[in-house]
């Protein structure tokens, strides 16, 4: 049986795996509620400079509150770094992929998002964050799993099947919602082939842009180890970006209107919970574990939309979206036990400094006074004791 201590060890190695399933989830449901915003005739430009408002009311209080006592100065080191992050993490990524929604279609677009792990891992190795160790177990497996997580990912997406009939809700929310941009609709299959080609280009950019944010990120939380602290900043510099182009695109005022609708809860929803806590959340894995170690759990995301459209959106799953699912699932796998793998590695070179420092007193231990060899190592290294006690033998 596990002791509690094993136990507790356990779930403290998978806690950086849990979070980032945790922030896949929560990613999935900001892609479902873009569908119903902009099926609502919502801008997505507005969409996306509300959410980063929301992220920045919730965290820049948040951080004040919880990180008084242990923040570091801000320099102006920190504050481009922070600048950066909210154009790469933000307002430019979150934008790119919104276009590519419209000249493309949301399913297209999430699968060309799921290029993220590779093109962080390649740019992760390129700059020394990640060492590829091809020659090791560790390096291969991380190598197989994030091709294997990619191809996944594009078989969920490009190929269909038959349908599998598991379970039918009758739920259809696009359907019963009003308006119409049908943004999210647009079919893949476009007659227009440069708005296709276009699209593409820019969801290729947002995931070039996700990945250089994981970069980013990772040098920020050496430089500012304050998530809460590092999270707010980075959405008060993306909120400025996204509400200036959002000003400079949108001319229709009454797109920022917000009711008690699902506009709101959109834009809520992916402010605080996506922008907010779910960075957080990133940010504390990036600085854990490493860029590669966050940017695997991307392909996850599109699992689990298509799981959350087959039950509320009315979609149909298909083979190929379980076998697509199981090939992410086990590219997934194999990361974790690479990144596993090389952590241990790490930890067996170079052991703590604190249990060494720990270990040293107990090679100077003083042992029975009738030996006459101690007598003159403590005579040494104690003189001043020795003498006193010498005196009092005299006396």
């Amino acid at each position: 049986m596990l002791r509690w201590g094993q136990i507790r060890n356990l779930i403290h190695g998978l806690k950086p795996a849990l979070m980032m399933v945790v922030v896949q989830v929560a990613f999935a449901g900001v892609n479902i509620f873009y569908k119903l915003a902009a099926n609502d005739g919502m801008s997505l430009r507005v969409i996306i400079a509300y959410r980063l408002i929301f992220a920045t009311v919730l965290m820049f209080p948040l951080a004040l509150i919880l990180e008084r006592n242990c923040r570091s100065k801000l320099n102006w080191k920190i504050l481009f770094l922070g600048f950066l992050s909210g154009l790469f993490g933000g307002s430019l990524s979150q934008n790119l992929f919104v276009e590519s929604l419209v000249l493309t279609s949301a399913t297209f677009a999430s699968a060309m998002f799921n290029l993220i792990p590779a093109v962080t891992f390649v740019l992760a190795t390129s700059i020394g964050l990640e060492k590829l160790g091809i020659r090791t177990r560790a390096g291969k497996a991380k190598l197989l799993g994030t091709l294997i997580g990619i191809s996944g990912a594009m078989l969920l997406t490009l190929y269909k099947g038959v349908e599998i009939k598991i379970w039918s809700t009758h739920v259809d929310l696009l359907h019963h919602a009003g308006g119409g941009g049908h943004v999210a609709s647009v079919p893949l299959q476009s007659s227009d082939t440069g708005k296709r080609l276009l699209g593409s280009l820019l969801a290729l950019g947002s995931c070039f842009s996700y990945a250089l944010w994981l970069i980013i990120q990772a040098k920020l939380s050496e430089e500012y180890p304050c998530q809460y602290s590092s999270t707010a900043l980075m959405c008060v510099m993306g909120a400025i970006q996204a509400v200036a182009f959002a000003l400079c695109m949108e001319k229709n005022w009454d797109q920022w209107k917000l009711g008690w609708n699902i506009r709101l809860v959109t834009v809520a929803y992916s402010g605080i919970v996506a922008s907010g806590f779910m960075v957080t959340l990133i940010s504390w894995c990036v600085r854990v574990k490493g860029p590669l170690f966050a940017s695997v759990f991307s392909p996850m995301m599109l699992v689990v939309v298509a799981l959350a459209a087959s039950l509320i959106l009315d979609e149909m799953l298909h083979l190929g979206s379980l076998l697509g699912a199981t090939l992410i699932v086990c590219g997934l796998y194999a990361v974790l036990w690479g990144k596993g793998k090389e952590m241990k590695n790490v930890k067996q070179l170079a052991p703590d400094a604190k249990t060494s420092k720990d270990s040293e007193p107990i090679k100077i231990v003083i042992g029975s006074p009738i030996d006459d060899s101690r007598h003159r190592e403590e005579d040494h290294i104690f003189p001043k004791e020795n003498k006193r006690n010498s005196k009092g033998d005299r006396d």
